[in-house]
């Protein structure tokens, strides 16, 4: 499916994944995605703030990656998200929900680094980070939506309509900024 996406799409992408290993995160998400194609500047034709969507996408992380409709469903069950974070937060410090997941490293790595000698797969930037199902849905649904849409190629405006159409806090943010599934298909032809 790679072979079909265009040079900003496979940069989008590869972008992602240094997004991911950026933050020691132990997969590329959706959100990494989307950091990716802000970098890329794919929604400046759509008046996007970098700067407030990326603090949006913070607020979502620090309330650990719930969308409001979470935050909703558990109010109707009498729970208040707000007051769980607060608490979290007060024994674990601020941000203890968004924290990414430790790096994974054995003896050896540790001892080679240690010692000065890191082997290329040591460094920082380097190693594998997988795709979380999340990414890999949007990847694969990207590629729906330019069949839908009769393209040759998958772009980053595919890419976008992708993750506009997945529910979640991407699309939350997102829409919060304005920026909605219609507005980014009238974006055509794809980037």
């Amino acid at each position: 499916m790679f072979e079909r996406f265009t040079r900003d799409a496979r940069s989008a992408v590869t972008g992602a994944v240094a997004e991911a290993q950026r933050a020691g995160a132990a997969t590329v998400t959706e959100e990494h995605l989307l950091l990716s194609l802000l970098a890329l500047g794919t929604l400046d034709p759509l008046g996007v703030d970098r700067p407030a969507v990326t603090a949006g996408l913070a607020a979502a992380r620090r309330r650990g990656g719930m969308s409001r409709a979470d935050e909703e469903a558990l109010a109707g069950l009498g729970i208040d998200l707000t007051e769980i974070v607060s608490r979290v937060e007060e024994t674990h410090g601020e941000g203890a929900l968004a924290a990414p997941a430790p790096r994974r490293r054995t003896v050896g790595s540790s001892l080679r680094s240690a010692l000065g000698r890191a082997t290329p797969d040591d460094r920082a930037g380097s190693r594998h980070v997988p795709f979380a199902e999340g990414s890999k849905k949007v990847l694969e649904q990207s590629l729906r939506i330019a069949l839908g849409r009769k393209d040759r190629h998958i772009g980053t405006l595919h890419l976008l309509l992708a993750l506009l159409s997945r529910p979640g806090t991407v699309s939350e943010v997102l829409t919060d900024h304005g920026v909605t599934y219609a507005e980014a298909e009238a974006l055509a032809p794809a980037a």
